[in-house]
């Protein structure tokens, strides 16, 4: 099949929606006219001969490059101050009258709370919740699966709509996580089966299973045996809004288990060993 390209003046007509879309990623006009720029770029070297819907084509190209700005955004704010002069990058000069009317728009105080999402849940939730973008279509960008996608940006919806539910509950599965891992270390083993549920499972990936020789398990007692005495090297940590589980020997990352909880008690356990896969995972420390 011959290849077919975007042509800059149909690029053009999608243009202010693109800007649109952008600019509710990152809150900068002169940040989203430069993403824009750079979804240009990238669609204008792309075969669209398959392409359906171009406007919904172009939306996840500039998603996905105001991700990885979001991300490298986060990236500079948590870098440590080494002594070194920090590069300055000066933003193109904007209309300020057109950026207010973005902003007001938007709303500020919508613009402040998408500024406190995770860049992944800030995506799903200007994607979905904005921009009536399929979760099937918003999760390639994220590298999660529609279901967890759509987790993450109801999230959001909450975080966004200043509902302090979802923050009480993640309090307390992070308190429950803690509990979790102390025993462990402890082997307080009828502490374990306390805070697991009755049918809960594990899963591993190939890597996990080479890493821990471990194998897949089903039930509280078996998944506290293999837990009693361990997560010396183990810490809580933050995954797309919900607690998880990293191993972290000399500071490098080697394994990532994500849970489930069924009320109080951990349901579900799936340990993460492939390199590549947690290289695209976000953790962070709560």
């Amino acid at each position: 099949m011959r290849e077919e390209k975007i042509s800059e003046f149909e690029f053009e007509a999608h243009r202010p929606h693109l800007r649109a879309v952008a600019y509710r990623m990152l809150g900068s006009l002169s940040e989203a006219e430069d993403a824009v720029q750079d979804a240009w770029l990238k669609a204008s070297r792309a075969d669209v001969s398959e392409v359906e819907n171009l406007a919904g084509w172009l939306t996840t190209v500039t998603g996905r490059v105001c991700l990885d700005l979001l991300r490298s955004r986060q990236s500079r704010r948590e870098d440590p101050f080494d002594g070194q002069e920090p590069q300055v990058r000066l933003a193109r000069r904007v209309d300020p009258e057109e950026e207010a009317v973005l902003a007001d728009s938007v709303g500020l105080a919508m613009l402040v709370v998408l500024d406190a999402l995770s860049p992944v849940e800030r995506l799903a939730f200007v994607l979905h919740d904005l921009f009536a973008v399929p979760f099937a279509e918003i999760a390639p960008i994220v590298e999660r699966s529609p279901e967890t996608t759509q987790r993450i940006a109801s999230r959001a919806r909450l975080r966004v709509r200043g509902t302090s539910k979802v923050d009480g509950d993640l309090a307390r599965r992070h308190r429950a996580v803690e509990a979790f891992l102390q025993a462990a270390r402890d082997g307080e083993f009828a502490t374990l089966l306390t805070l697991l549920d009755p049918s809960v499972t594990m899963r591993l990936d190939d890597a996990a299973i080479r890493l821990s020789s471990g194998t897949h398990l089903v039930g509280a007692q078996a998944v506290a045996e293999a837990f009693s005495g361990q997560a010396r090297l183990a810490r809580a940590v933050l995954l797309d809004g919900e607690v998880a589980v990293a191993v972290v020997p000399r500071g490098n990352l080697l394994m990532v288990f994500t849970l489930r909880f069924e009320g109080d008690r951990i349901a579900e356990i799936r340990a993460i060993g492939d390199e590549a896969a947690l290289t695209a995972l976000e953790l962070h420390v709560p």
